[in-house]
């Protein structure tokens, strides 16, 4: 049977469980007798816990039934290895809410990967606590929602955030330089769903002004962190990082020029393996199948 792989529609499943023989036997003998066509395949063993995690492609129209059937097919094999697992649609788009502040170079990456076809989700709207960017996101065709912050009292901000989330149906939410801490609450409402760019190679330089806070150290490079948000500041599961060598020539306002350029890169790429399935959070780590 020759199917073609690179455009075929394709289910995505991923899988944590404690590590033991038989893992990779077992959920490829499944496929293989549904005649499943495996078009990825990753896997990784992490002696340090012990736990086994997977990630494979399958070519939807290779199988005689359809998703829900493979998952409930699936659920023993599950239950026997003890697995945490997941299967997707990746036909399916996932809905990402945008959330800003004032900066744009973020969220102007997004949107023209998003409008150009290079990254492929939703965005039912774009969260603000400011109007600065409306006119910008408007033009795109895009839904923007003005939500400001009353700084003596921000639980209404909050709470309108969590109705627009929930009204919106999000898959994921991106604070693309969305400059408010969110709320705990929040945080434990969507784990793991929450993507923040942080404008510097954490854990160091944490909270504000990163980048004059290198300088002052006179580093030799500045970074970008993508990561999972949690109620814990800048301390969530790392997705994404990279860097940037810089020198004693560099000004702080060369710092922050040249980190905004790897910020968006970074956040773009830590989205990009989010929406493809491809983060798998174990504790406060992450394995990226890239």
């Amino acid at each position: 049977m020759a199917i073609e792989t690179q455009n075929a529609r394709k289910y995505r499943l991923t899988v944590s469980c404690p590590d033991t023989y038989g893992i990779v036997a077992a959920v490829t003998q499944f496929l293989a007798t549904h005649r499943g066509w495996i078009s990825e395949a990753h896997q990784f063993a992490d002696p340090e816990t012990c736990t086994f995690f997977m990630r494979y492609e399958i070519l939807a129209d290779s199988l005689p039934f359809d998703l829900d059937v493979l998952k409930n097919k699936f659920e023993p094999i599950a239950e026997a290895f003890n697995m945490t697992w997941q299967i997707t649609d990746a036909s399916v788009k996932k809905r990402v809410v945008l959330m800003v502040s004032k900066e744009a170079h973020c969220l102007s990456d997004l949107l023209y990967r998003w409008r150009s076809g290079d990254m492929d989700f939703e965005i039912p709207c774009v969260l603000s606590n400011h109007e600065d960017l409306r006119s910008y996101v408007e033009w795109h065709g895009i839904p923007f929602i003005y939500l400001p912050v009353d700084q003596a009292d921000k639980e209404p901000h909050f709470r309108a955030v969590r109705e627009q989330i929930a009204a919106a149906q999000a898959d994921a939410i991106v604070l693309a330089r969305y400059m408010q801490i969110l709320p705990e609450e929040l945080c434990d409402l969507y784990p793991s769903r929450i993507i923040n760019i942080h404008h510097s190679f954490l854990p160091s330089f944490i909270g504000a002004r990163p980048y004059h806070q290198a300088a002052v150290r006179g580093v030799k490079q500045i970074g970008a962190t993508c990561h999972y948000v949690t109620s814990e500041l800048d301390a969530g599961p790392i997705i994404e990082q990279d860097v940037h060598r810089v020198t004693h020539h560099n000004t702080t306002t060369d710092m922050v020029r040249i980190g905004k350029d790897v910020e968006k890169a970074v956040l773009a790429r830590g989205l990009r393996c989010h929406l493809e399935d491809r983060v798998l959070v174990h504790g406060n780590k992450t394995v990226v199948f890239a």
